[in-house]
């Protein structure tokens, strides 16, 4: 891992109070500068781990403004986020953090509202639900993968989300030190659930949109992503 000699974006705030995106980053060069430049305006600090990307993911981000850490080889989504969240925990002042995906599917103002929510003392976790409302259109196989998802993270948590495997999640410093994630491919999600379900802190849903873009499709990512969650689910 390996920090840039560039400095932060000037609109970097690093003082009490300072709310960060983490964002793990694999592959992602067409879209990353604009899923940075529409969050900046909102959260002034944003990390990005460069999950050894071979298109200039990493570059890209830097350039448009986000600090960013690089792993040598691709380790997995787990691993990337526990880098950037082992990160912020290590920055003066930081107050709470939220994961974001790279790829244009989670809303500004959806993290804004959860950061908020934490903010105000109500909880010290958010966890992001597409299930809360319906601007999400996941499509029947996605969900009835995630509907598995949920089932099986209330077996082996106890917590009753009706969302387990959104991205989209905020919490406290506090509660980000106890994360610990092993799990480097997609079974990450549910580790990060039971690991801060145990922590006692105070958690709560928020109703987000999950935007699935003709980009992400055209990755196949909404049912290979499905087929990702199920194998590490039934085999991690």
């Amino acid at each position: 891992m390996s920090e840039p000699a560039a400095p932060p974006h000037p609109s970097s705030t690093s003082g009490y109070g300072a709310d960060w995106l983490v964002i793990p980053l694999f592959n992602e060069a067409s879209v990353i500068a604009d899923v940075i430049a529409d969050a900046l305006p909102t959260f002034p600090n944003i990390v990005c781990v460069d999950d050894g990307s071979t298109d200039g993911s990493g570059e890209a981000a830097r350039a448009a403004g986000a600090r960013v850490l690089s792993h040598a080889v691709n380790l997995g989504q787990g691993a990337a986020l526990q880098t950037g969240i082992s990160f912020v925990c290590e920055q003066p002042g930081a107050r709470s953090l939220v994961t974001f995906d790279a790829d244009g599917q989670h809303q500004v103002a959806d993290a804004r509202a959860m950061v908020d929510l934490i903010a105000s003392g109500e909880t010290a976790i958010v966890f992001g639900s597409r299930f809360l409302d319906g601007r999400t259109k996941p499509g029947m196989v996605k969900r009835v993968v995630l509907t598995f998802a949920v089932w099986f993270t209330k077996q082996s948590t106890g917590m009753r989300l009706t969302d387990a495997h959104n991205g989209l999640r905020a919490m406290t410093i506090p509660a980000a030190r106890k994360v610990d994630l092993t799990q480097d491919r997609m079974a990450h999600a549910s580790e990060i659930v039971l690991q801060l379900g145990r922590t006692g802190l105070d958690w709560r849903e928020y109703p987000v949109h999950v935007l699935y873009t003709d980009y992400s499709r055209g990755k196949g990512q909404s049912i290979w992503n499905s087929v990702n969650i199920l194998v590490d689910l039934l085999f991690k």
